[in-house]
């Protein structure tokens, strides 16, 4: 069996995203979909996520980022999907 292409989900997450649980929150959105990478608070109130797995997975952390679900208020969403350079061996919080 193929080994599908690996893809990486490069975000950053603007609104009221620090200091409601949205890192943690989004560290076990991740490993339910199975996904590798990290998520971090930036010092300008934003999150910073790099997610990587296979296409669908990437596409519905998006979704799943994009929904009602999300603790705070995101307001907006930068996001990037790219051919990893790195590769990850789990998902995690980076503080």
């Amino acid at each position: 069996m193929r080994e599908r292409p690996l893809e990486e989900l490069h975000a950053v997450v603007h609104g009221h995203v620090q200091g409601v649980g949205f890192r943690f929150w989004t560290e076990r959105q991740a490993a339910r979909i199975g996904l590798v990478g990290w998520v971090a608070n930036r010092p300008n109130g934003t999150v910073e996520i790099i997610a990587q797995g296979t296409h669908a997975q990437v596409i519905e952390l998006l979704r799943t980022l994009k929904s009602s679900m999300t603790p705070g208020q995101v307001e907006r969403l930068e996001r990037e999907i790219r051919t990893p350079t790195v590769r990850y061996e789990d998902f995690g919080i980076t503080y």
